[in-house]
């Protein structure tokens, strides 16, 4: 019987899927079997080893094996510390903000747990920087600062829950400028609204400034942002008013001359105290 061309080929395209599937089949198993009897401790010394090594991805591999194979084991809680910290070094600050949240959430009075939480915040640190930053080449204030407020916000958590904790110093420090460059980003979008003849945006704009960060340097130019909003919703008395606080508060302001407010943005005269 004679096969035809069309049959031939079929057959050869369906061996060849099926030997693509074998190797496939055998290199998951492969994978899965890698770490198969091997005992907990040995992983955890390979891991142990390996992180002292700072071969953070060799540690990742044991870590995760520990976590998975023996998630009530005598390393398991460590093993998901260090699983952050390895996350960390190899700058996978998903994995690592993910692995520690993970830990708080188990182990919510595991006596490691403010490390946890600092190490989360600085992965959201490290998430937010940005490679000319620290030549100030750039204004980071501009940019998006998600990863920046999720910082933020774990380091407060950090401080307030934990205030003996050895890491709140270093929190402490980096709420600091992590507040300024929040708040000077709030006050760019506000300078947008009032280009844009948003008054009352801006105006809301630049509470929001003082009310939740009112240690920040920027709050001062959050008050002229409000003057100005004020000048530019016609509401001179309230413009007046909040012009007395930024008086007494930032006299040198570069908005004022004197005591009068000169407006950048909005077309309106000039106002005095």
């Amino acid at each position: 019987m004679r096969v035809s061309p069309i049959a031939t080929r079929l057959v050869a395209l369906l061996l060849a899927a099926a030997l693509i599937s074998g190797c496939a089949g055998r290199s998951a198993t492969d994978e899965q079997d890698e770490f198969e009897g091997v005992a907990e401790q040995q992983l955890y010394d390979e891991a142990r080893d390996a992180l002292e090594g700072g071969r953070y991805t060799t540690a990742i591999t044991r870590l995760e094996a520990i976590d998975t194979r023996y998630p009530f084991g005598r390393h398991a809680e460590q093993a998901q510390l260090e699983l952050i910290y390895a996350y960390y070094q190899t700058q996978d600050w998903e994995a690592a903000r993910a692995a520690a949240s993970r830990f708080i959430r188990l182990h919510p009075t595991h006596p490691q747990a403010d490390y946890a939480l600092y190490m989360r915040g600085l992965a959201s640190w490290q998430a937010g920087r940005f490679s000319l930053e620290r030549l100030r080449l750039i204004d980071i204030s501009k940019r998006d600062l998600g990863a920046s407020r999720d910082a933020y916000n774990d380091f407060r958590e950090l401080v307030s829950r934990y205030p003996a904790s050895e890491y709140a110093p270093d929190a402490e420090q980096r709420i600091v400028y992590l507040r300024n460059v929040l708040a000077r980003h709030e006050l760019h979008v506000a300078d947008f609204y009032l280009r844009k003849g948003a008054y009352l945006a801006a105006v809301e704009r630049g509470r929001w400034v003082i009310e939740n960060y009112p240690e920040a340097e920027a709050t001062r130019d959050a008050l002229a942002v409000m003057v100005e909003g004020y000048l530019g919703l016609d509401m001179r008395d309230r413009a007046r008013e909040v012009l007395q606080v930024l008086i007494e508060n930032d006299p040198g302001n570069e908005r004022l001359r004197g005591r009068t407010f000169q407006p950048q943005h909005v077309r309106a005269q000039s106002l005095s105290a």
